[in-house]
């Protein structure tokens, strides 16, 4: 019983690092494609 409990633990901390880790890599890549657009936009028309 104890071990699966634990199991259920580690299972559900891993599935809200899981989606942690997701939702900054989402933020990250958008973040990097608004700035690399941004220089395209503002940079890239000289």
């Amino acid at each position: 019983m104890m071990d699966g409990s634990n199991g259920m633990m580690e299972g559900m901390g891993g599935m809200m690092w899981g989606m942690g880790i997701l939702w900054l890599l989402v933020i990250v890549v958008l973040v990097l494609a608004a700035v690399a657009l941004g220089k395209y936009i503002f940079g890239g028309r000289r």
